[in-house]
């Protein structure tokens, strides 16, 4: 597990993920130009908009599953 640290709308949280989905979540990030925290802040919000009650961790876990599917 790879632990990173974040400011989300002035809310520093950490995020563990396995070095698996770092990398797809990297490569995305350098895809659309957006900075580390522009893009998962974006993906906060997507999730939170969708009224989920999966933490940020499983919601990226998902998201990445669902973009290799894709």
């Amino acid at each position: 597990m790879i632990k990173r640290s974040i400011s989300i709308h002035g809310h520093r949280t950490s995020l563990a993920l396995e070095a698996e989905f770092w990398e797809v979540i990297d490569a995305a990030v350098t895809e659309s130009g957006k900075s580390f925290a522009r893009f998962i802040r974006e993906l906060d919000d997507r999730r939170t908009e969708s009224g989920t009650q999966q933490n940020l961790a499983s919601y990226l876990r998902v998201w990445v599953l669902k973009r290799l599917q894709a």
